[in-house]
């Protein structure tokens, strides 16, 4: 029987190249988004380039009651999950505290930490009752550094580096590895979204240097996950080579 692996926000960025890789290495998948048009084309395209199955959930994590709805509509083969990638988050505004967006923080924190947390805990108590599963949460630098005008998204990110800590600690009795991956710069839909479609704003940020993309984290997340059983990475922080910290980047 595959594995099956379920990414969320898998419409695009690390999460579509996460979808792509996982199906390479023959895992079942789960993907959900907000995107219905985008998750099915990049579910028909899997079925056909790796034979795997694939279920899509659109839902946007933020609504506590859709996630478990959709989640728990599951059968029972579905969710005998091996892998979950807990991918979806954003980032709004790059403004000084004082000068912040009540919505963007708002909506920061109900996608970052509250969507994590309310997929994290139905699929945690799914591994549990099947007694294996990796938990693979997505964090940031951010998560690490706090840099200029980052503020509430550094702090969702802290918030993701504590959880995973902490989902570790307490699912250490059954058995299931709880992984952060932490990238530094890629170049994604990211910024786009953080100054709301500003394309000529966005492609600024990644000028001067070679940035990670996509694949590169996907690469990552498919490493700790492909360890032995005995095996956990617990944490681990990936950089462009040009960039050493939060806000250090040399530029060409």
């Amino acid at each position: 029987m595959a594995k099956i692996a379920l990414i969320t926000g898998a419409t695009s960025g690390i999460g579509e190249a996460c979808a792509k890789v996982f199906a390479r290495e023959r895992y079942d998948l789960i993907l959900t988004g907000r995107r219905i048009d985008r998750l099915e084309t990049l579910a028909a395209h899997l079925r056909e380039e790796y034979n795997v199955n694939v279920t899509t959930l659109q839902f946007d994590v933020r609504n506590r009651d859709e996630v478990v709805k959709h989640l728990e509509s599951l059968n029972d083969e579905c969710k005998k999950v091996n892998v979950l990638v807990n991918n979806a988050g954003l980032s709004l505004g790059l403004e000084p505290f004082q000068e912040g967006s009540y919505d963007d923080w708002d909506t920061m924190i109900d996608t970052n930490i509250k969507g994590l947390l309310y997929v994290g805990k139905v699929v945690a108590n799914w591994m549990i009752a099947n007694g294996f599963g990796h938990i693979i949460n997505l964090g940031s630098i951010a998560g690490k550094e706090v840099y200029a005008n980052g503020n509430v998204y550094c702090a969702t990110k802290h918030a993701v580096d504590a959880l995973n800590k902490g989902m570790r600690i307490d699912l250490l009795p059954h058995g299931i590895k709880v992984t952060a991956v932490h990238p530094g710069a890629v170049e994604t839909e990211f910024s786009e979204v953080r100054f709301k479609g500003d394309k000529a704003r966005a492609k600024k940020v990644y000028e001067g240097f070679e940035p990670l993309v996509a694949d590169d984290v996907a690469e990552t997340i498919w490493f700790c996950a492909s360890r032995p059983a005995h095996v956990n990475i617990n944490d681990i922080l990936v950089m462009p080579t040009a960039q050493s910290g939060g806000s250090n980047i040399f530029r060409k």
